[in-house]
């Protein structure tokens, strides 16, 4: 059964950095979209960024463009996020996902899109101004 378990939440102040993990297991890790949603309070799930585990190739949100970065150590089957120059609208329940292996169709994976996959339990993210 694949699980991904992410971390790493917590309260920040404008300006400062976090880092979040997603630890995956029971999937290869190898064709599949990972990446981040989040959801702010009354609004709707949205993506932030996304990668595919066989290129690395990431996608981003406009609006964290330049402030987010997602890496992954297959090795390790995790997912990063690290989040600097963090804002008050960053406020938001965070979600890890990974989709199911994808065939090698690597133009699935996109942060517009939900592919069929699992979702992490949610780590909390408060930034205060």
């Amino acid at each position: 059964q694949v699980r991904p378990a992410d971390s790493g939440g917590g309260s920040a102040q404008a300006g400062e950095s976090l880092r979040l993990s997603c630890v995956v297991s029971g999937n290869t890790f190898t064709d599949s979209c990972v990446g981040w949603f989040r959801q702010p309070p009354g609004k709707e799930r949205e993506g932030v960024a996304v990668a595919y585990t066989g290129t690395g190739t990431a996608y981003y949100a406009d609006s964290v463009k330049g402030r987010f970065t997602i890496s992954q150590d297959n090795a390790k089957n995790t997912v990063y996020l690290q989040m600097n120059s963090l804002k008050p609208e960053d406020t938001a329940m965070y979600y890890c996902r990974i989709s199911v292996p994808l065939g090698g169709k690597s133009t699935k994976c996109r942060v517009e899109v939900i592919n069929a996959g699992y979702w992490g339990q949610g780590t909390q993210v408060t930034v205060s101004s």
